[in-house]
């Protein structure tokens, strides 16, 4: 994951990380809601050039049920052969000027999302919240669409799954020295 990372790692003036942060996703169905939260999420962000990056271990995905995990990893995520999913892009409304200060930002996030393998373009509305001790705080809300990423749902359980997750991330990021 680092190599991955390093790129932005070794051009940036401005940069905050985390290497807790946190993504869940649910499913919600007539039949069954399914929900797992992830919180070894890797992120790296230049406030100066907005380029955002992180990287998440599929297998880190936990589960209320033990047989849901199970299922997510061999017979739909296939996390042996894919084990990451990552978001590289750019954060924009959002300057440095303004992290100085106590506030909530609206920002916009737009890059490659790659999940099982398979890039997509993604756009995801969120907000930055600076806290007055200079903790920032990164959170958005999107969907996600296992279909869009190769992800084959068995038409036995079809009904049990959502077409659409809904995606959520937390990340809490500190200046990198």
């Amino acid at each position: 994951m680092s190599l991955a990372l390093a790129p932005i790692a070794l051009a940036a003036q401005d940069r905050y990380m985390t290497r807790t942060g946190h993504i869940d996703f649910h499913s919600s169905t007539p039949l069954e809601d399914i929900h797992a939260d992830n919180d070894k999420v890797t992120s790296v962000w230049d406030i100066t050039t907005g380029a955002i990056e992180f990287s998440v271990l599929i297998k880190a995905f936990t589960f209320e049920k033990a047989l849901m995990q199970e299922h997510f990893n061999e017979n739909y995520m296939e996390s042996s052969k894919f084990p990451k999913a990552s978001f590289k892009g750019a954060l924009k409304g959002v300057t440095a000027e303004q992290l100085a200060k106590a506030g909530t930002y609206p920002v916009t996030a737009e890059g490659t999302i790659s999940i099982h393998g398979v890039d997509q373009p993604a756009k995801a509305t969120g907000t930055i919240t600076v806290d007055g001790k200079g903790g920032i705080r990164a959170e958005s809300k999107f969907q996600v669409k296992p279909e869009d990423h190769g992800i084959k749902i068995p038409g036995a359980v079809r009904k049990n799954i959502a077409e659409a997750m809904d995606v959520s991330v937390r990340m809490d990021f500190t200046k990198m020295p």
